[in-house]
């Protein structure tokens, strides 16, 4: 398997299943944040997202414009985010929740979307 085709149905079904568990329970994002103020879960996070960015940046950095894109930019942005996490906690975390405050619907349909947009390339399930 194409590891563009398997990593865009790994992020797929992640952003949709994530989705899926804040829209069903949108007191989860709130506990989130409440657990970003704990050091350990901090530096765990921190450590995943680090982890998750570059084995995703490793396997699939890919700059075409097409859903291959979007996969690339996952990882760089997981990397990114897992770096600040951990050099800047304080800061990052503000700025994550004032993000979500201001942003939250369209950071949820983005996560709808884009997960339906990688699971449809990868599965041919709409012929476009």
């Amino acid at each position: 398997m194409d590891i563009s085709i398997f990593l865009a149905k790994f992020w797929g079904w992640y952003l949709l299943i994530f989705f899926l568990i804040l829209s069903l329970n949108p007191k989860r994002i709130k506990q989130i944040f409440s657990d970003l103020n704990d050091e350990k879960f901090l530096l765990i996070t921190a450590f995943l997202a680090i982890l998750i960015g570059l084995i995703n940046i490793q396997f699939h950095n890919i700059w075409e414009l097409n859903y291959k894109l979007i996969i690339t930019l996952i990882g760089w942005s997981s990397l990114f985010i897992g770096l600040a996490l951990f050099i800047f906690p304080k800061p990052t975390v503000n700025w994550l929740a004032f993000i979500n405050v201001k942003l939250v619907q369209v950071i949820y349909m983005l996560l709808f979307f884009v997960g339906l947009f990688l699971l449809n390339t990868a599965y041919d399930i709409i012929l476009i």
